[in-house]
């Protein structure tokens, strides 16, 4: 019944202040010049303030995620949480762009919009696995700003990955200790790991111990009708919850905004190849329900919080996050418009609930509609996400013992 208000940011470039960008925009901006990688010293990931996210330290991963549940009949039920300081396998987080610094390549000096966007995407991980999460000299938001403004800057895109590759080759010598990982990425992030698994991973002595790459907000490709080949060659998408050493992409639009020809999200190029879409809530496909953690507008998030409505008459509600069940649902959708997690929302005048979530980029009062959800693509399947990561681990868990039994036979 109530209509909540879309995202709505000022300005043209505001509209992007907080928000992620995939790698493939990049590509299709004309280039900038990149400074020598050489010019830039490595970073030192023996030092903790490298790092947003480590195990057993307070840090931009051990932060309130408490939710209220907002039912369709307009009962609000808190839901605590809790990390599992004893999770048996580990999880490597690569941050989307966000970084508000001045130049080219962000610093290494952790700002509340790296800290915010850990808390909306992958702080929530922690109930399965220990979270490690680098800082990294990424392009920065003032750098995308002006490559779409026709006014390119020195941004050195292989900087950005040198240090994501320090920080896994550090991870690897010091803190993995034969575990599984799940690599998690969003947009700029899911470029960097993309690439750090097609050189690092797949068909390397390391890829029997990943569980699983969820690679969000990015164009996965693979050929059309198949699983496995593009982007990865030997790496399959997951079909199934208990599936190790798969990976995981989509883009999100609204079910009734899908992306427009302009659109660089969900299009690949290359003969019979597409972007991959693989649903949380349905590996194999089909519509589902979407488990979504949605901010309360005080700071969930790495958007700009909003006035929020979430129930009428309204209620107080203290949590950073809200979970709305049946409120989305989500389905994979691959047509002449590209192939994306397409979301619904499932509105009923007649209950006292909001009737619309926000997540749109909105630019000079208009809804961009070839960004779709992009601010939401973690947040909105990402109890599913969770979920996953909870049955894949299970399954490893039980696939180590299985062989250590075999190997002690």
């Amino acid at each position: 019944m109530v209509r909540s208000n879309r995202l709505l940011l000022c300005g043209a470039l505001a509209t992007l202040s907080m928000t992620a960008w995939s790698l493939t925009a990049l590509a299709q901006t004309p280039a900038a010049p990149e400074a020598t990688p050489a010019s830039q010293p490595p970073n030192d990931y023996a030092k903790a303030e490298n790092w947003l996210c480590r195990p057993g330290r307070e840090d931009a991963c051990t932060v309130d995620l408490a939710t209220t549940v907002v039912s369709s009949n307009g009962k609000l039920t808190r839901e605590a949480f809790k990390a599992n300081a004893n999770a048996p396998i580990d999880c490597f987080y690569v941050y989307p762009t966000v970084s508000m610094d001045k130049t080219g390549n962000s610093d290494m000096e952790a700002g509340p919009e790296e800290k915010n966007v850990v808390r909306s995407q992958f702080a929530r991980l922690a109930s399965q696995c220990r979270t490690f999460a680098p800082l990294y000299r990424q392009i920065s938001l003032t750098a995308l700003r002006a490559m779409m403004s026709g006014q390119a800057m020195s941004a050195d895109r292989t900087l950005a990955y040198k240090d994501v590759l320090d920080a896994w080759k550090y991870y690897l010598e010091h803190d993995n200790r034969g575990r599984g990982v799940v690599l998690v990425g969003h947009s700029q992030g899911s470029g960097v790991l993309t690439r750090l698994i097609a050189e690092e991973i797949d068909a390397k002595p390391f890829q029997p111990k990943l569980i699983s790459a969820l690679l969000l907000g990015t164009n996965l490709a693979v050929p059309k009708g198949k699983d496995v080949g593009g982007s990865f060659k030997n790496i399959p998408l997951c079909r199934a919850k208990d599936q190790l050493g798969c990976a995981l992409a989509y883009v999100s639009f609204r079910s009734n905004v899908p992306p427009p020809s302009n659109s660089r999200f969900g299009k690949v190029s290359g003969e019979n190849m597409m972007a991959a879409c693989v649903n949380p809530a349905a590996l194999k496909g089909g519509s589902a329900p979407l488990h979504a953690y949605l901010s309360n507008g005080n700071g969930g998030t790495a958007t700009v919080p909003e006035s929020r409505q979430w129930v009428k008459p309204q209620q107080q509600i203290d949590t950073p996050f809200v979970s709305v069940p049946g409120l989305v649902s989500g389905e994979c959708i691959a047509d002449e418009r590209g192939s994306y997690l397409s979301v619904k929302v499932n509105a009923d005048p007649n209950d006292p609930r909001a009737d619309d979530i926000a997540g749109d980029v909105v630019r000079e009062g208009k809804i961009a509609e070839d960004w779709g959800l992009h601010l939401i693509d973690a947040n909105v399947a990402m109890g599913d996400l969770v979920d996953l990561v909870a049955a894949q681990s299970k399954a490893y868990v039980k696939q180590q013992k299985k062989s250590q039994q075999l190997s002690a036979d």
